[in-house]
């Protein structure tokens, strides 16, 4: 089943092949989203991460550049007025 999981507390400096390869332990990675300043263009720490997996988001447990990744399914945004 395909799931769009946030995955937080990213190293700023990782990349999104990074982040597709520590996730691809747990199905098949389609597509990854690092959300990153508009000013700056720096990482702000979290992205977007479409996996096929049977996998539940809570038992995911991974570290990335020494820092433990907090994921969770991810939430539709409500509708801008």
């Amino acid at each position: 089943m395909v799931k769009k999981l946030y995955v937080a507390n990213l190293p700023f400096t990782s990349t999104e092949d990074e982040v597709s390869a520590a996730l691809s332990q747990f199905g098949e990675v389609s597509s990854v989203n690092l959300i990153s300043d508009r000013q700056t263009g720096r990482s702000r720490g979290f992205g977007f991460v479409e996996i096929d997996t049977d996998t539940e988001p809570q038992d995911m447990s991974l570290e990335l550049g020494g820092r433990r990744l907090t994921i969770d399914l991810a939430k539709e945004r409500p509708p801008k007025r």
